[in-house]
């Protein structure tokens, strides 16, 4: 099982805010890679009995193979685990899991992800919601959760990025919100 810590957060100007993670002079992100790499992708998100606490969506990025993903975490914000499985799997999977179980959400997005050590940093255009940075800070086996938050608050404070813009809901629950 893999694990990170993760933020989400909304922000007001994306570039800004990827600019300052680019240009960043601190000892905490001097490793950083400047290398940004844009992935659009779409994420569709199926029904799971009520008993799972947790979401299983099927990923399709351009140029990369399809993965499907199942995580589980805390919905509430600041820095929180998340844990999780993923494998590649063949482009038709999507159609047999769509019939088995039916869809609740669909999310698409251009994410531009940018290293930070261990850090992913992502900076997202959600289609329907707007503009977010979201923190995966990768743990090792050895590491703490409480490490993990560590970093994450680190990074956070670096970019700006303040306890009031912290959003606890995964952006397909907020897609779905936005049509109640």
């Amino acid at each position: 099982m893999s694990r990170n810590v993760e933020i989400k957060a909304r922000v007001k100007d994306l570039e800004f805010a990827k600019e300052r993670i680019l240009h960043l002079n601190s000892e905490l992100c001097k490793d950083s890679d400047p290398k940004t790499t844009v992935l659009n992708q779409e994420d569709v998100f199926y029904n799971l009995p009520n008993t799972s606490t947790g979401k299983l969506k099927f990923r399709k990025i351009e140029g990369f193979p399809p993965e499907l993903i199942y995580y589980d975490r805390e919905e509430s914000t600041g820095p929180k685990l998340s844990t999780y499985h993923k494998c590649e799997v063949p482009e038709n999977l999507s159609v047999v899991l769509t019939k088995a179980l039916g869809t609740w959400g669909i999310v698409k997005k251009s994410r531009t992800l940018i290293m930070v050590g261990q850090t992913r940093v992502h900076f997202d255009n959600v289609e329907g919601l707007g503009c977010f940075v979201e923190l995966e800070v990768v743990l090792k086996d050895d590491q703490t959760v409480e490490e993990g938050q560590c970093i994450a608050k680190n990074i956070m404070y670096c970019m700006g990025i303040e306890e009031i813009d912290l959003i606890s809901i995964s952006y397909v629950n907020m897609l779905n919100k936005n049509k109640s």
